[in-house]
């Protein structure tokens, strides 16, 4: 099962399936947000990755996650483009 990153609860696990790179521009056109991408990478934020929420701030602040062995935390636009295939 297929979530946002920004949909999973403290304490679940999943696999990064896909980072939605593109976003609208100004008048509908379509673009790649190449920083956005390289940011995650930088993070270690790639697909195949295993990651755990740790804790999920209220009123839409962060995410902190559990990747790699580190710990990050996300903004909730972030996640919002991090799809995560969801273990049980």
């Amino acid at each position: 099962m297929e979530k946002k990153l920004s949909e999973l609860k403290p304490g679940e696990t999943g696999v990064i399936v896909s980072i939605q790179a593109v976003t609208m521009h100004r008048r509908h056109r379509r673009r790649r947000s190449w920083g956005f991408q390289r940011r995650l990478e930088d993070m270690g934020l790639t697909p195949g990755t295993k990651i755990m929420v740790v804790k999920s701030a209220p009123f839409h602040g962060p995410i902190e996650i559990h990747v790699r062995g580190s710990r990050l935390a996300i903004g909730r636009g972030m996640a919002e483009k991090i799809l995560v295939s969801v273990e049980k």
